[in-house]
């Protein structure tokens, strides 16, 4: 088998498998899936009202897809690069990649040898050892040639996370509300992740500017006993202009006592005595409990979550990966309104 084959084989199949299945099952928001007493039940119905159900699981099986989708871009870049270059892709390998790649020393296969779960000698295994870390290393090696001949290219990618409706009336709104592009965060300020994702979300805004209105909502969590009071004490700032300033201090001060509260609308210049008024009696608790109820009802278990244009993402999202998905928001929000008649 030819290291083309061996290499860049896996990835191709399996974003072939992928695609194969996910074109057998495309349908589209208004296929109807059922008949209940000659009334239609369409995709779209199913995936609103069962959404609970339905959103974590599609957005795993795009995780797969974009990952196949990946694999996939990288073997066509080494095939074009190959081709316009006369050569086939292990000729361009064996000029442009494994030069690069240098055999581990004795020192680190041993290192390598002592966390393996096996009785046999070092020197019966060297040989296995080293073809393997030579792979490891060839396949890192192909990845990073992949990614500059990305750079040297145009890739355009349209695969996007799944997409469900996500109401925004009675947020809290940072941006134009007719924004070509909506990120909707919900959160919780005493999660540790929210936290380190925060500085990711200014950035984003002060890059995109009003192309991207920023929408917060609470989902604050069981395990949380501060963020609730947190994210009621926002609230009641957002009743004197000043929820965003309030919620950024929370975010960089993780100071979320009660009493810590109060002192950041002190800090802020807020009417404390209506601030106080608002915090002690619970004013806001209804809302924050809303947005909660919002959460789950989209089947919601953890936090950050995010949805951009609708579209879901949750768990260790960076900030290549959200500014990634907002370009790619905007470029399709370009497209539309390209092709759509004028008026």
């Amino acid at each position: 088998m030819s290291f083309s084959q061996r290499v860049l084989g896996w990835g191709l199949g399996a974003a072939l498998a992928f695609f194969g299945a996910g074109n057998a099952a495309a349908q589209t928001d208004s296929t109807v899936v059922a008949e209940v007493g000659g009334e239609k039940v369409t995709m779209a119905e199913l995936e609103q009202a069962e959404s609970s159900k339905l959103l974590t699981a599609h957005y795993q099986y795009y995780q797969l897809e974009i990952k196949a989708l990946d694999e996939l871009i990288d073997n066509k870049l080494i095939e074009q690069k190959a081709k316009s270059e006369h050569l086939t892709v292990d000729q361009l390998v064996e000029r442009d990649v494994k030069p690069t790649v240098k055999d581990p020393t004795d020192d680190q296969m041993e290192v390598y040898y002592e966390g393996l779960d096996t009785d046999q000698p070092y020197q019966v295994v060297r040989g296995k050892i080293l073809e393997k870390i030579r792979q490891l290393r060839l396949e890192k090696a192909l990845a990073a040639y992949a990614d500059k001949l990305r750079t040297q290219s145009t890739v355009y990618v349209t695969l996007a996370p799944p997409r469900v409706d996500v109401g925004v009336e009675t947020a809290q709104m940072l941006g134009p509300k007719n924004a070509p592009v909506t990120l909707i965060e919900f959160a919780d300020y005493e999660c540790p992740y929210c936290q380190k994702v925060a500085p990711d979300l200014r950035k984003l805004q002060a890059e995109f500017g009003d192309k991207v209105a920023f929408t917060y909502r609470d989902f604050p969590l069981p395990m949380h006993a501060r963020a609730e009071k947190a994210a009621e004490a926002a609230r009641c700032a957002g009743e004197q202009g000043k929820f965003w300033e309030f919620h950024d201090t929370l975010f960089q001060s993780k100071e979320l006592d009660f009493d810590q509260l109060k002192v950041h609308a002190q800090a802020l210049n807020l009417d404390t005595e209506r601030f106080n008024k608002c915090l002690n009696a619970g004013d806001e608790a209804a809302a924050v409990g809303q947005d909660r109820k919002e959460g789950v009802r989209l089947g919601l278990t953890g936090t950050p979550s995010f949805f951009i244009n609708g579209h879901f993402m949750s768990g260790a999202v960076d900030y290549a990966t959200l500014h990634k998905m907002v370009e790619q928001q905007l470029a399709e929000s370009s497209r539309m309104a390209a092709v759509s008649p004028a008026k």
